[in-house]
């Protein structure tokens, strides 16, 4: 449960960062506001279709969007 919590809130850093409302980010992606918000909330994790998706559109590697700093 741990890493969904930490996957979730490192979604919702960069969805904020971007200034964009789960709808917003839903609207330019492509997906379902209710998965954005269950991944946020830890409930679901997300694909890694998904996880590409989100990727490109910030323009960041898997590593930065998931938050991991050790390789």
């Amino acid at each position: 449960m741990e890493f969904h919590v930490s996957l979730g809130k490192n979604l919702k850093d960069w969805r904020e960062g971007a200034g964009l409302t789960q709808s917003g980010l839903a609207h330019a992606t492509g997906i379902h506001q209710c998965m954005i918000s269950r991944w946020e909330a830890g409930v679901n994790l997300p694909s890694i279709t998904d996880l590409v998706t989100l990727a490109d559109f910030y323009r960041i590697t898997l590593d930065e969007l998931i938050g991991r700093k050790e390789y």
